[in-house]
């Protein structure tokens, strides 16, 4: 979802361009498996099992390679759309096939065991494209772009359709099933039933968010400023600016160290957000 920066007072307008926003014009992967240079990213995710960094994009898996490079994982050039991982390092995602490949517009839910080296489906297989996938307590939490609506489900396999409503990212809590936070271009819509309803947006527009500890949930706004929050998202802290501008993913991986792509780079943080190194070279300009 391409964030072009402005003022913070334009926020608003900039997250609702976005939240119309999917895939841009087919684009040829560049090459095969290797370094390569990518310009459109949709999550960010870090393994709990060899730690290394893993990055969705619009076209295939992509890992930090000798001096940054991206070196994409497996040979499958997807557009990578949501994505996030299970509790056991499972991949989990969703978007849209290779151009060329014969597959369905929309991908569902689909599942790598093996770090992104291959995949399989596992349903709503030609039926959903989920922009936004997170997972806790057990519960796979999608957003439903193609039909605007929060999806849940235990196996992923059966799904719960709960509440329609238009955003661009959700979180969960990850001590309270109930809590779910979507952005949205007036502001973060709360539900504390599971997502079954959503306060209508209110308060600071984010574009991203990620809840992985209790006292610390991170948000970036369109402009690229990092904040957080002890409670919930009710008031912020900012702490620094993700360089690049044009925030595109953002994972929390515990209460301090946090990773953000922008528009010329995948950049980790291990202050909160104070300060950034640079992971992965991105090119600039790309959105989708």
């Amino acid at each position: 979802m391409n964030k072009h920066t402005a003022a913070l007072s334009a926020a608003g307008a900039v997250l609702a361009l976005t939240l119309t926003a999917c895939s841009g014009a087919d684009e040829k992967g560049k090459g095969g498996p290797g370094p390569s240079a990518i310009s459109h990213i949709h999550g960010v995710e870090v393994h709990p099992g060899d730690g290394k960094l893993y990055v969705a994009t619009h076209n295939g898996i992509y890992t930090p390679g000798a001096g940054g490079r991206p070196q994409l994982v497996g040979d499958r050039k997807d557009d990578f759309m949501g994505f996030t991982l299970g509790k056991d390092g499972t991949f989990l995602a969703s978007g849209h096939p290779a151009p060329g490949r014969d597959a369905p517009a929309n991908l569902g839910l689909i599942e790598s065991t093996d770090t992104g080296r291959s995949w399989k489906d596992r349903s709503l297989t030609g039926e959903v494209d989920f922009h936004s996938l997170d997972h806790a307590h057990d519960t796979i939490y999608g957003y439903d772009s193609t039909n605007g609506l929060l999806r849940v489900s235990k196996d992923g396999t059966d799904w719960e359709k709960r509440s329609g409503l238009k955003a661009l990212d959700i979180a969960v809590s990850p001590t309270d099933p109930g809590t779910v936070l979507a952005t949205t271009e007036s502001g973060i819509s709360r539900s504390t039933d599971g997502g079954k309803t959503f306060a209508a947006g209110s308060g600071t527009v984010m574009a991203f968010l990620d809840w992985t500890d209790e006292k610390s949930l991170y948000g970036v706004d369109p402009a690229g400023k990092v904040s957080v929050s002890a409670d919930g998202g009710k008031t912020w802290r900012q702490t620094g600016t993700a360089p690049g501008g044009g925030p595109q993913a953002l994972t929390a991986v515990d209460a301090r160290r946090l990773v953000v792509a922008t528009q010329d780079g995948v950049y980790e943080s291990a202050d909160g957000g104070a300060a950034f190194t640079k992971r992965l070279d991105v090119t600039s300009g790309g959105g989708h």
